[in-house]
């Protein structure tokens, strides 16, 4: 980590810092860590190199994900490609600095090894910093841009979307200290996927099932559960309601 605090914030771009799962609080805390002393050292040396930072180049190449939706990564990059930013541009300045307020918010989160939704997460910089956010989609993207920049999922901030997706069919499902779930009799709605990653992990699952049908409709999911056609074809249903999120996948 020594080897990171230079005069610029080369931290930013080291490739090393990737990773190839979720990160466990403590290191997630120690990235943040290094990111603010990277900074400092940067803001007090005696030639300052911080009129330019490295954001997220979003263009319309890179604004779909087009990597890791089929490898055994168990999370994805939202963008690759990196541009230096003026803080003389005012617009860059605020990026920047919704950048610093997300880390400050996840920063707790994190020592209290707790989750947040992006949802939740707004609403708590909307309370601490509505100067700077005014919109979801300003949480959102400063999330993305935490995320490339400190090289990590944004699980491993303890950050989690709101569950989307649906399971249905010859499937047994249990929580920990929770009874078991049957999911041929959750009706049309289905059980839904947990954003949690954590729990996912801990579920006890037990299914017949000889086929695993992708459903990207909910209302044909819906059409086909209440056909019961995991009755027909041992299967087990599942949708994303549309795009599908981390835990479905």
């Amino acid at each position: 980590m020594e080897g990171l605090c230079g005069s610029s914030l080369t931290f930013f771009s080291d490739q090393r810092l990737c990773c190839a799962d979720v990160l466990p609080p403590a290191e997630a805390r120690a990235r943040i860590e290094v990111a603010v002393l990277s900074f400092l050292r940067a803001l007090t040396s005696p030639d300052p190199a911080i009129s330019h930072l490295p954001l997220i180049n979003r263009t319309l190449s890179n604004s779909r994900v087009n990597h890791g939706l089929l490898t055994d990564v168990s999370w994805i990059f939202l963008s690759h490609s990196f541009c230096t930013r003026s803080l003389t541009r005012a617009n860059a300045t605020k990026a920047f600095i919704r950048v610093w307020k997300v880390m400050e918010m996840c920063y707790p989160i994190l020592l209290q090894e707790k989750r947040v939704t992006q949802r939740e997460l707004y609403y708590k910089l909307l309370c601490t910093s509505s100067e700077y956010f005014t919109s979801q989609l300003q949480v959102n993207k400063a999330i993305q841009d935490t995320v490339a920049l400190l090289r990590c999922s944004r699980y491993s901030l303890g950050i989690m979307t709101s569950g989307r997706g649906l399971v249905a069919g010859r499937l047994l499902l249990q929580e920990p200290n929770k009874e078991i779930v049957d999911c041929c009799s959750c009706g049309s709605s289905g059980y839904p996927i947990s954003g949690d990653l954590n729990l996912l992990e801990k579920l006890i699952m037990k299914t017949d099932a000889r086929y695993i049908i992708l459903v990207e409709k909910h209302a044909i999911f819906q059409r086909l559960v209440d056909d019961h056609v995991f009755n027909q074809i041992p299967s087990i249903l599942i949708t994303a309601k549309g795009y599908p999120d981390i835990a479905t996948r």
